[in-house]
């Protein structure tokens, strides 16, 4: 919980800021501000503000719009603002071969279109799947009856 004489609060502080389709909470450190948004964790939200250039202690309610603008434009393109391949959530895309960070609703639609491929394919993984089993190899005999 927050004290609110924690921080000052100024003319332009938002309580509620919109960022990709999710309502992110004003008096929360962006850092961890930034982790409601579906594809983003703690490690990457912190590399992107780095990149961006914007404070880490800084609230999610105290940015400005060429900051939010600035980190939106490092999540779309992160590879010209230096961050590794390694880092990011989805390398070497099946379609387009190139490897990029997934967001909000895009990565419910790949990791949907994943599971399509793979039925489609009938591969073992994608089977599972279909018959709604244990995937990565638990145990079946006693758990998973739900």
């Amino acid at each position: 919980v927050v004290a609110m004489a924690d921080f000052s609060m100024g003319p332009d502080f938002q309580y509620i800021l919109r960022i990709l389709n999710t309502n992110v909470e004003g008096r929360r450190n962006i850092m961890y501000g930034l982790t409601a948004v579906k594809g983003i964790g703690r490690r990457f939200s912190n590399l992107l503000l780095k990149r961006a250039g914007v404070d880490t202690r800084k609230r999610a309610g105290e940015l400005t719009k060429k900051e939010t603008e600035l980190v939106l434009r490092v999540l779309e393109n992160p590879a010209a603002f230096g961050i590794e391949d390694w880092f990011l959530n989805r390398r070497k895309d099946f379609d387009t071969n190139k490897s990029m960070q997934v967001y909000s609703n895009t990565l419910s639609t790949a990791l949907r279109n994943d599971l399509e491929r793979m039925k489609k394919m009938r591969l073992h993984r994608g089977v599972r799947h279909f018959w709604k089993l244990k995937v990565r190899g638990q145990h079946t005999c006693t758990t998973g009856r739900g």
